[in-house]
């Protein structure tokens, strides 16, 4: 009776809580899924048709690194009949997408929390908002940084007899390509802290492999950029110190996890 009594708070909470979900039936829990999903798919659709007269204008955006790195005389292309039409239709829909990816998130962190230990909100919050701030960086820093370093490096590579002339669409799927490599590059420092503080791995162990983690950011970068030096330099040195970063937030967060515990 003692050692019943003795049991935190927390976890009675969290067995009274699994319990009513556990009574709620199967169709409940596809109802609610389902409820959260038409919201999602809803704010895709309005931002995607709110923003399409502007379709035209973001691919312009999107191409101004190219295009401003174009020798004189030379443009875009398109190869296909429908390709400046499907062009700015596709990259509008993946802005939608992008826009509402923090709302996404939300909605599936809606539908998970009641499954969570108080303690386990706790982590997961800041471990959601950060892993959105960290994946509009990497694409940030993707369009900022690496595309126009990657587009100029091509450009001066070029042989003097080659007018280089990118098709729209091959440049629309080479840049989402990059911003989505990046993106999920950026959520290392996530993917570390939760390994660290999920006792998956320790930090010792991270240590001792340090040097494997290293040669391994290059042989993924090598196989995932364009096939140059640059690009591969440029997405291999920030994983590692992505990497770094993570190591020590989940130095510091186990740190305080043991002293409160």
């Amino acid at each position: 009776m003692t050692q019943m009594n003795s049991q935190s708070p927390s976890l009675l909470e969290k067995s009274s809580d699994t319990e009513e979900l556990e009574q709620l039936p199967f169709t409940t829990h596809l109802i609610e899924l389902r409820k959260r999903l038409m919201k999602c798919v809803g704010l895709i659709l309005a931002l995607f048709f709110v923003m399409l007269p502007f379709a035209n204008h973001l691919y312009e955006m999107l191409s101004s690194p190219l295009r401003g790195r174009l020798p004189a005389h030379a443009t875009m292309i398109a190869t296909d009949v429908t390709a400046t039409f499907m062009a700015p239709f596709k990259l509008n829909f993946y802005v939608a997408l992008m826009i509402a990816m923090p709302f996404i998130l939300y909605q599936i962190w809606q539908f998970l929390a009641p499954a969570l230990y108080k303690n386990e909100m706790k982590i997961a919050l800041p471990i959601l908002f950060s892993s959105i701030v960290l994946f509009y960086a990497g694409i940030a820093f993707a369009y900022f940084v690496t595309l126009p370093a990657v587009l100029g490096f091509f450009m001066q590579a070029s042989p003097d007899s080659v007018a280089p002339m990118t098709d729209i669409n091959s440049y629309l799927s080479f840049c989402l390509k990059l911003f989505l490599v990046f993106g999920i590059t950026f959520e290392i420092p996530v993917a570390t802290i939760m390994l660290i503080l999920g006792r998956f791995i320790t930090i010792e162990s991270l240590v001792t492999k340090r040097r494997y983690i290293i040669v391994g950011c290059f042989f993924i970068a090598m196989f995932v950029t364009p096939p140059d030096a640059l690009s591969m330099l440029m997405l291999a040195v920030p994983m590692w110190l992505l990497f770094e970063l993570g190591l020590l937030l989940g130095r510091i967060l186990l740190r305080k996890t043991t002293e409160q515990a």
